[in-house]
């Protein structure tokens, strides 16, 4: 007897970002596999796959949103249920990766807590993480199994286009780090590069100075590129910068909106016209101001997972745009 192998896709999600998982399954043209999700008495989560996830290739969907060690552990546990059910492959998909941002020492005696968490996801049985626009490219080398690193610039840029771009444009990178990042998007859009040189005190968090602006930005519609927004702090001090030194207008442009605490304030506060955020987290309460518009990233999740599914190239998907 010879027997044929078929090759199954099933895409499961935790309770952090179900909407998001809905809109990548309907990409997918397909239905979110059935799962049960819930709390014991004392707080600790359990899990269990609803049918037989058995020989298949199994997609666990979950972005890291506050809190971010409840979302984290759901999908490690959702991850460790589809090992000991026999599932063929595990890929946790993280839209948003939690603890991004710790990801050296930049002063004794801290962990390097990206890496910990790529360790837990090695540990609880995934085979394979798909992120998207992660807080350096290094992370991708802390999971000991391929990492397929998406890039919502495509997204970000289409959007720019349709709004009919300036031609004063200027990509604007609120420090050293974003600049290969805010190169990428002038290249796409023919617009001018600037760099906002800023300064974060030792020893503090979320406190940032925005110390002057290489480039020419007087007169000019300014767009600032981020990976993130979180307290908002480094994004208004470069707009307040930019305007003070000549900008016509400044618009903020980022992949994941966390917009915690004084965030939402900060940015009707601040003079920027619009901020615009992907949906890989979800955006909700008073975090829904009237500057800020979501645009959808799901698409680029959805042909992902279909690249890895049939083995294809995840890099082709973004012409090399997602290499850090």
């Amino acid at each position: 007897m010879e027997l044929v192998p078929r090759k199954r896709l099933e895409l499961f999600s935790g309770r952090a970002h179900p909407e998001l998982a809905l809109e990548v399954a309907k990409y997918l043209d397909i239905e979110l596999g059935a799962i049960t999700l819930r709390e014991f008495a004392d707080g600790e989560i359990m899990s269990r796959f609803d049918q037989s996830v058995r020989g298949k290739d199994i997609f666990i969907l979950q972005s890291h949103v506050g809190p971010v060690n409840d979302s984290i552990f759901e999908q490690l546990i959702m991850v460790d249920a589809a090992k000991r059910a026999s599932a063929k492959r595990i890929t946790a998909v993280c839209p948003y990766y939690g603890y991004s941002r710790q990801d050296r020492k930049s002063s004794g005696r801290e962990p390097i807590t990206a890496k910990l968490v790529a360790d837990l996801f090695q540990v609880a049985g995934a085979d394979r993480l798909i992120a998207v626009d992660l807080h350096s490219g290094q992370i991708q080398g802390f999971f000991d199994g391929p990492v397929d690193h998406l890039t919502a610039s495509q997204v970000l840029t289409d959007y720019l286009r349709a709004q009919v771009v300036p031609r004063d444009l200027v990509i604007v990178a609120p420090d050293a780090g974003r600049v290969k990042v805010a190169e990428r998007y002038a290249q796409r859009l023919g617009a001018s590069l600037a760099l906002v040189h800023k300064s974060r005190p030792k020893g503090t968090a979320n406190v940032v100075a925005a110390l002057e602006v290489v480039g020419e930005v007087s007169g000019h519609h300014c767009v600032i590129v981020d990976d993130m927004i979180d307290t908002a702090g480094t994004v208004t001090a470069a707009a307040d910068l930019l305007v003070r030194r000549g900008a016509r207008e400044v618009w903020v442009m980022a992949t994941h909106g966390i917009l915690s605490g004084p965030a939402p304030k900060r940015l009707m506060d601040a003079p920027i016209s619009k901020v615009v955020v992907t949906n890989t987290l979800p955006v909700l309460g008073d975090r829904l101001i009237p500057k800020l518009e979501v645009v959808s990233i799901a698409k680029v999740i959805a042909d992902a997972i279909a690249a890895v599914f049939e083995d294809g190239s995840v890099s082709e998907l973004f012409q090399g745009d997602n290499l850090s």
